[in-house]
């Protein structure tokens, strides 16, 4: 392993959120490639040698039964989801004005990172921009809720909606849109002091671009951004 490989290795291991924008825009290729209708007839097949029946049971039939055996409302083991810790987002104050800044997101380890043979490749303590490595493939429009309808008119189809309060499964479920909390650990890497943001990257750097009162109200009367 080369001193160029490790951070990269790094990156993918911390960036499990684009990671699954790629396998999910790979899944997508594959349906359309499954949708798209066939130009030849399909080869003829034949059996060579001997042959068994599959021991294994079906998967969905195991998981139907699993599934079968649990109460149909679970809803009362877990108490109010407005208690959920996991639904609890991290709080951001209003922008007072427009803003445009820039943040590299440095990453420290924070273990150490060795070769096979036990020799030290990265010790804890290295820090490196992931940004070096790894593209985001999309923006990320950070708002409070009492801002969402300026926030899904500002962003576009491909991008994540992150709230910074409320009950973003309720929001979801009114809006028809994936609406995501923005967690503490996502705020400090950001960077983020204020919202209404909106974050993108630009080359090895994100550049966050916030939205006074005057800018949203300009957007929703509008229906465009700035």
């Amino acid at each position: 392993m080369n001193a160029d490989a490790a951070p990269r290795w790094i990156v993918i291991a911390q960036g499990c959120t684009i990671a699954a924008l790629l396998a999910g825009a790979m899944l997508i290729g594959v349906a359309g490639a499954a949708a798209a209708p066939a130009q030849h007839q399909p080869a003829s097949t034949s059996t060579i040698g001997r042959t068994w029946p599959i021991a294994e049971p079906d998967a969905m039939a195991e998981i139907a039964a699993r599934v079968a055996k649990q109460p149909r409302d679970m809803r009362a083991q877990f108490g109010p989801r407005n208690n959920w810790s996991a639904l609890r987002a991290a709080a951001l104050d209003p922008a007072p004005a427009d803003r445009v800044r820039t943040v590299v997101p440095f990453y420290t380890l924070d273990f150490d990172v060795k070769l096979p043979d036990g020799r030290m490749l990265y010790p804890k303590g290295y820090s490196f921009n992931p940004l070096t490595y790894v593209k985001l493939p999309q923006r990320l429009v950070i708002a409070h809720p009492r801002d969402l309808a300026w926030a899904l008119e500002a962003a576009r189809p491909s991008d994540f909606v992150i709230v910074t309060a409320g009950d973003a499964i309720e929001l979801g479920e009114r809006t028809g849109r994936a609406i995501y909390l923005l967690e503490e650990r996502m705020k400090d890497r950001l960077g983020l002091t204020v919202a209404p943001v909106i974050v993108a990257q630009s080359g090895h750097k994100l550049v966050l671009t916030e939205f006074g009162p005057r800018s949203r109200a300009a957007t929703l009367k509008a229906g465009t951004v700035k």
